[in-house]
Parts: C-alpha cells; structure tokens; sequence
C-alpha cells in the first residue's frame, strides 16, 4: 500500500465513487465488467486503499454517467491521492460542490475543537457570522452573503440530529475569543449568551482556556480540529486533524501526527476550566460587555 501522505483525500474520494456507482445501480461486477478491470482492484479504489490516476477516475465516473463537473472535481481530487502533504485547495470547483470538511465532519461520532481566535462555525449566531462574512468579503452582493449564513446554519442542524445520532462536540476555546467584540456589542453579548445555553445541551462540551493559563504543550499548533470517527465498523476511519484557512485546509491521519495533537488536547485540557467555571466566565464576560455598552 502506498502510504504517502495524508489518507483523507482517497478514502473521501472512494466514498464518492462507490455512491456514484450504488446511485447508477450498477454492481461491483458489472463495472468491473465493462472496465476490464478486476473486481479487487474497484474495492480497493472505493474503500481508500491505493491512490488512482486521475483518467482512471474519469473512466469510472464515465460508466456510472456522472456529469462533467462531477468528473473534473473528482479528477482534482485524485490529483491530490498522491500529494506527499496533501492540502485540499478552495477552488471554484471545489469550493462549489465538493466540500470535503463537510462530509468527515457529518460521519464523525467526536469533534474536539480548539479555538484560538473565533467562536467556532458550529456554535455562530447569525450576527456573528454576518460581521465575519462581510468583514472578509466587504463587496460580497446580499444574496451571496446569505446564502453562505445559510450553509452555515445548515451545518448547524449537525448538532442537534436525531438519525444518525449527533456527534459529540467537545471545544476548548481561548478567553481571547471571548472578549474579542463584535462592533456590535450587544450582538457579541447575545452571542456569548448563546454560548452559554449551548454549553447546556448533553452533547455539547465548552471549556475555556483562561488568558492566565501560561503555555500548553505543542502551543504553535494554533486553531486545529480532531474528527474521531466510529469504531464498530469493518473499515474504521482513522482519527483524522483538521486545519483551515482562507486559502485552503490540511488534514492529517498519519499516527505520530494524530499523537501529537492528541498531546496538544490533553495539555490544554489540564488547562482549561472545567464546563461549570467555563460558564460563570462566559457569563460574567457577556455582563462586563453589557455594562460598557
């Protein structure tokens, strides 16, 4: 098995291909059949196993009649199989249509999230995101910024799903974050209000790391995200650690990599208030902004 670089992007591009494939009806055989290829060979491709050759792809993709941007995306991806450090960058395409973060964090049992400088995406009132979006994007036409508050919102419903049931959504997040303001102060009060009803739903973990905490253990991680997958299935998922930017995301499942972080979560943990004096902080926050407003 050729283990270079991160796994994420074949195992994620398996997935489509095998969906694309049960979506066209067309069994395992079959395809294996008109590709002239062998049956193991398509089962390794769909489970993550190999990288693929981009024309490969386009060949699969081609027998289950996939349209020709789901074909160029796909095709990108492959690309990307045999990254030596893959980063998935947001191109047009991509951007549009293929959001990979999305889909890991929707099979995920667990997210653990550390947060150095923003409420995370999952845990955003309106307000909050509507400032970060124009703030990013000052020219960004009404339309188009609601529809990005909207994506957002939908990722929300993760949270609160019934079937499969939600994930576990532990956060640890940096006192800066907090006290960090909207231009809108009230705004950021109702946010951290927010936060705190939040904190209270039995899924949901918030802990915070106090300003007066000094240094934790592998500190130059900065913002980064552990998506734990389950574990009572044939193939599991690997751990898998997330970071992003505005220019593009890496994702690592190598084990020295996940132990690293894993170090990282634990040192912060040690650091961090526990849920009940996370709270009274988050509160008493929200109660010094609304006395200065």
């Amino acid at each position: 098995m050729d283990d270079s670089g991160s796994t994420v992007p074949r195992r994620q591009l398996g997935r489509y291909l095998r969906e694309l494939r049960e979506n066209a009806h067309v069994t395992v055989s079959a395809a294996a059949k008109e590709l002239e290829w062998s049956t193991p060979r398509i089962w390794r491709y769909e489970t993550g196993q190999v990288p693929m050759h981009p024309n490969d792809v386009a060949a699969m993709c081609r027998v289950y009649a996939a349209s020709a941007e789901t074909i160029e995306t796909l095709r990108a991806l492959a690309r990307e199989t045999k990254a030596h450090g893959w980063w998935h960058s947001y191109g047009e395409a991509i951007e549009d249509w293929f959001k990979l973060y999305v889909g890991l964090e929707a099979a995920a049992t667990k997210i653990r999230k550390y947060e150095a400088d923003l409420i995370p995406g999952l845990l955003q009132t309106v307000e909050y995101m509507r400032e970060l979006i124009t703030l990013d994007q000052p020219d960004l036409p009404e339309v188009e910024c609601q529809a990005k508050v909207d994506v957002r919102l939908r990722r929300q419903r993760l949270l609160a799903r019934a079937v499969p049931r939600a994930p576990y959504y532990d956060v640890i997040l940096s006192e800066a974050v907090l006290r960090r303001p909207l231009r809108d102060r009230s705004a950021m009060v109702r946010q951290l209000e927010s936060l705190v009803v939040n904190s209270q739903r039995h899924n949901i973990i918030i802990r915070v790391l106090p300003l007066n905490a000094g240094l934790f253990r592998w500190a130059d991680t900065g913002t980064f995200t552990v998506l734990d997958f389950p574990t009572d299935v044939r193939e599991p998922e690997p751990t898998t650690i997330y970071m992003d930017g505005p220019c593009g995301a890496v994702y690592l499942d190598k084990a020295y990599e996940i132990e690293v972080y894993e170090q990282a979560w634990r040192s912060l943990g040690e650091r961090a208030l526990d849920v009940d004096e996370s709270r009274e902080l988050i509160t008493a926050i929200a109660k010094e902004m609304t006395d200065e407003a």
